[in-house]
């Protein structure tokens, strides 16, 4: 690469026209999504005068946080860390997905990322030793992939008998609509994580007739938070080709303001194991019990978005990427250890607001690094 910034500007044309001019081009980088982790590998890859483009499935700015319930706000979320360069927006009673996605797309305007979109990446193959990506808007050529495409597209429901016969409503988090919905129904709520609590949390000022079900006991938290003892053990699942886990599975779960009323209701003390099957208006348990239900709520949390990857046979025995570990910095594994064109951002240890920045200059350092040595090394 020359001195000469080479980064492709926003196309004034259909994504298939833009796409399609650039059919013998060959970037040093294409980036898979624009949410938190692909706006900060955009920003770190422009920093260091990369040709890349940012390919987006949606429609408008904003990545999943576009997508998440009304009743969301800037104070209810965990947090969204800092995007390299800017400030992020501050906790607030303003819905969460008006503005997270607001601050993304004034990010994209300052700094003049080149995010092309709506463009879908079907599928990810090796032309060695390049990379083709195969979209919804056409084919381009690329020394590197970051993968930043989270998990919000790939919902986990588990499967039970009868499921298909149930009567009410069902709902995983990426649709919730809101606690409105369920004013006075008889509702239960599926999961161990954060989303189910936060969830009762809300349903219990609509609803007295709200249940809780998991596999096993949540793990409630006790004083502070050790990240650091939580994202190592993430970054070791990473590392050895395990499916990625939440935090959450390390820290366990803690009620906050929001929570209090429902836990004043006993709320969070009524939980009941899984039940064994539904039928048309409820659920059964293995001793007999049933429960009538109008609604059932799955925050059953999320698998990787990496479907498009699988050609590249990326997957370890143990059901995850293995990712290459970059000693003393648990957050900067991103290079993909059976590829090292590979990188993930917002995968395993970089699962995070916070992590992802770091991530994504990880990434965008291994990219630049390996496109100034000969092709083949």
């Amino acid at each position: 690469m020359g001195a000469e910034q080479k980064i492709p500007r926003p196309p004034q044309t259909q994504p298939e026209q833009w796409i399609a001019e650039r059919a013998d081009h060959l970037f040093d980088a294409v980036v898979i999504g624009a949410g938190q982790s692909g706006l900060a590998a955009a920003y770190e890859l422009k920093r260091r005068n990369l040709d890349f483009v940012v390919l987006d499935s949606n429609p408008i700015p904003g990545g999943a946080w576009q997508h998440r319930w009304d009743s969301l706000t800037m104070n209810d979320v965990h947090g969204v860390a800092d995007l390299p360069g800017s400030v992020a927006p501050e906790r607030s009673q303003e819905r969460s997905n008006q503005i997270i996605p607001a601050y993304f797309a004034e990010y994209e305007r300052d700094y003049e990322l080149p995010v092309i979109r709506p463009v879908t990446v079907r599928r990810v193959e090796d032309d060695a030793p390049y990379l083709r990506v195969l979209s919804s808007a056409g084919v381009l050529r690329t020394r590197h992939i970051v993968n930043a495409t989270g998990t919000w597209t790939r919902p986990f429901v588990p499967r039970y008998p009868g499921m298909e016969t149930f009567l009410g409503e069902q709902f995983h988090t990426s649709a919730y609509p809101g606690a409105e919905h369920f004013r006075g129904k008889t509702v239960l709520v599926v999961g161990g994580g954060a989303s189910a609590v936060q969830f009762l949390g809300e349903l219990a000022h609509v609803t007295e007739d709200l249940l809780w079900a998991t596999r096993r006991p949540p793990a409630w938290r006790d004083g502070d938070l050790d990240g650091l003892g939580a994202v190592t053990w993430v970054e070791q699942r990473a590392v050895a080709g395990e499916a990625p886990a939440s935090v959450v599975s390390s820290t366990g779960l803690f009620l906050r303001p929001q929570e209090q009323y429902a836990a004043s209701l006993g709320i969070y003390e009524r939980r009941l194991d899984m039940f064994e099957a539904l039928e048309p208006d409820g659920a059964r348990w293995a001793d007999g019990r049933f429960e009538r239900l109008d609604a059932i709520i799955w925050a059953t949390g999320f698998r990787p978005a990496t479907v498009h990857l699988s050609p590249l046979h990326l997957k370890s025995p143990s059901g995850g990427i293995a990712l290459e570990r970059v000693p003393g910095d648990v957050q900067g594994a991103t290079t993909a250890v059976a590829d090292p064109r590979i990188h993930l951002v917002g995968y395993g240890p970089s699962a995070s607001t916070v992590g992802a920045r770091h991530a994504a200059r990880r990434a965008a350092i291994a990219v630049k690094k390996a496109v100034g040595e000969p092709l083949g090394v």
